[in-house]
């Protein structure tokens, strides 16, 4: 079937259609439903099943014939350290790993904190709780004490597991001290920590503390425990808009039988081949496609520890997808930028084979059409934005490429996958018609492998995702549909602006400013403004070979609003900035910008890369009115 033909089938029969492709999981006990309504809007899939993560990920491939498949490429550019993990080895390290825990009193249900920089025992340590049934909670390695302290008291774990340290391109980040600093903020304490020493910088062990290698000595490899279909397979924290992070459940059955569909429907890679997902083992990408979907799939999956740009240079990327023979490679488009702004002419590209690359996958932020542009030109391959969230933890809208590659509209994600029922809602909950702009949502229930629930938060998840829309779920994000059903996510719901009375998306103006020829990345906020309630401001960073004055880029691409957009955008103010505020996952704080304009209170995001730059912004500001000192 086609693309059309499946999305109908899974919307009228999702009974049907799921239990069709939970036949590619191996069950201890099968499903016999899919779907289980338990009222109020709460659903939960395959909950009669029993079955284990870790068997599917890895001891099925040993049994299967693909135990000298390798399972783990690791590429250290900061190192210079490279590896390659079959599934046999694989499979050793991983039950030895889960063996100590178990020796340690670590059981099903229990929980975990996973604390590591990008390195083979991430994965493995994840696999390990998998494999007993414990809990994990991957917490990106460095973040700051009392934002480990908070995870560490609402999810209890009962071990961490870290290593000595992180490394960035010119620093080390000692992990040890901000977990001593967690454990100390904290109210709950973990039994012990297992620490995996690195050599660039190994630390002191305390009372409480076991090295990675010793605590398995001894002790016998762990077998798989099954658990329940809805048995949380991990808890990851997002932000959330009071300041305090939500736990997202994922269910085990779900994530297996949804990440195992979309890596031969929407990544179009077959078993053997090789997958890359650019991202952190601490973001919802990292669980999904560099730990969980490819292993599942019996595929090969990239761990890369470096960035795109300054390990060593802007040729980062090409490097790898040649030299490991990359079919498809999934990155977010600030990397890209990134690239682009190092290497506008795409130069480096040419010193490599990628002829074995077959697209190019982004998400994690809106892909401007100027990014997109480029990189199709640069490689000469198909280039999928796709959106998805954490809640989610895979597409929600994307191209379908392995089942039916879909014509590319620019500036488009494509169409809903299998599972989704998209709709754009206006404030009152009515469905708006093509072409108009309001509320993403997505009609109940959710496919499966989505959330169910937050971690001892119930209500919380039903006021964050239920209450403002009745019967479906609400994304947070605005956009719109159009009239051959492909949808455009024009920003977060809270960047749509109100320009004396009209509703505008800060994305669209974004778009308009990315395509002028020295931007290499750009943000638009809305500022308070006494007279139209909000104005738009831009902040454009650029090209590193760009020698133009600043204030004809900036004349210039006021002018590229008001042509592509009209008057009605009041865009008037923009100014140059060297960089944007980002997370660490490459999401601009166009939020905490408005804060810093409008002069009102905010809690410093704990997923900053860099609070430094937070003070360039005020600055930047203050030289065209705004953020009073």
């Amino acid at each position: 079937m086609g693309y059309h033909a499946e999305y109908t089938a899974s919307l009228q029969d999702p009974e049907s259609y799921w239990l069709k492709a939970a036949e590619a999981i191996d069950w201890d006990v099968a499903p016999t439903q899919a779907l289980f309504d338990r009222g109020d809007h709460i659903y939960e899939w395959f909950a009669d099943t029993r079955v284990n993560t870790c068997y599917n990920a890895v001891d099925r491939h040993v049994e299967n014939g693909r135990a000298d498949q390798a399972a783990i490429i690791y590429d250290s550019p900061i190192t210079g350290r490279k590896s390659t993990t079959t599934y046999a080895e694989l499979q050793t390290r991983v039950a030895a790993l889960a063996g100590g825990l178990a020796a340690k009193g670590v059981t099903k249900g229990d929980r975990v904190i996973i604390y590591m920089p990008m390195v083979p025992e991430a994965l493995e340590a994840m696999l390990a709780c998998a494999r007993i049934g414990a809990v994990h909670s991957v917490v990106f390695g460095g973040f700051a004490a009392n934002e480990l302290a908070v995870r560490i008291d609402d999810c209890t774990p009962k071990a961490i597991i870290a290593a000595s340290c992180g490394l960035e391109p010119n620093r080390v980040v000692a992990y040890k001290p901000l977990i001593d600093g967690a454990i100390e903020l904290a109210d709950h304490t973990p039994e012990f920590t297992v620490i995996l020493q690195r050599e660039e910088n190994p630390c002191e062990l305390g009372v409480n503390d076991v090295d990675w290698y010793d605590f398995q000595q001894g002790t016998t490899p762990a077998p798989c425990v099954p658990v329940e279909g809805t048995h949380p397979a991990y808890i990851l924290y997002t932000s959330g808009t009071t300041g305090a992070p939500k736990g997202v459940v994922r269910p085990t059955a779900g994530h297996l039988v949804a990440l195992n569909w979309t890596m031969k429907n929407i990544y179009d890679v077959d078993p053997g081949d090789v997958f890359w997902a650019a991202s952190d083992v601490g973001w919802v990408v990292g669980h999904s496609y560099i730990c969980y979907a490819p292993l599942i799939a019996g595929n090969t999956t990239v761990v890369f520890e470096g960035k795109p740009v300054g390990t060593p240079d802007a040729s980062t990327f090409w490097r790898v997808i040649s030299e490991h023979n990359v079919r498809s490679f999934f990155t977010a488009p600030t990397a890209i930028r990134a690239v682009k702004r190092d290497d506008p002419e795409g130069k480096l590209a040419a010193n490599f084979d990628l002829s074995g690359l077959r697209a190019l996958y982004l998400a994690g932020e809106r892909a401007d059409p100027d990014t997109i542009e480029w990189a199709q030109e640069l490689l000469g391959k198909p280039v999928y934005d796709h959106w998805w969230q954490t809640e989610t933890g895979y597409t929600i809208a994307g191209n379908p490429a392995g089942l039916e590659a879909l014509p590319v509209k620019i500036g488009s994600p494509t169409v809903p996958m299998p599972g989704y029922d998209v709709q754009i809602l206006d404030d009152a909950g009515h469905p708006l018609p093509a072409g108009e702009l309001g509320a993403i949502v997505v009609k109940l229930p959710l496919p499966p492998g989505t959330l169910p629930t937050l971690w001892n938060a119930p209500e919380r998840f039903k006021k964050s995702y239920l209450h403002a829309f009745p019967g479906y779920y609400e994304t947070g994000d605005a956009g719109m549909i159009d009239d051959d059903g492909y949808l455009y996510i024009m920003a977060r719901t809270d960047d749509v602006i109100n320009v004396a009375g009209h509703r505008l998306s800060t994305g669209g103006m974004e778009e308009v400013l990315a395509g002028h020829k020295d931007v290499a990345e750009c943000a638009v906020i809305g500022v308070t403004d006494q007279l139209k309630g909000q104005m738009p401001v831009g902040f454009l960073c650029l090209n590193t070979a760009s020698k133009r004055d600043h204030a004809e880029v900036v004349a210039e691409c006021v002018k590229r609003v008001r042509d592509q957009i009209g008057p009605v955008a009041a865009f008037k103010l923009a100014v140059v900035v060297d960089r944007l505020p980002k997370t660490r996952s490459g999401k601009i704080l166009r939020g905490t910008m408005v804060n810093i304009a409008d002069n009102t209170p905010f809690k410093m995001p704990a997923t900053i890369d860099d609070p430094a730059i937070l003070d360039e912004i005020k600055v930047a500001l203050q030289s065209i009115g705004y953020a009073a000192g």
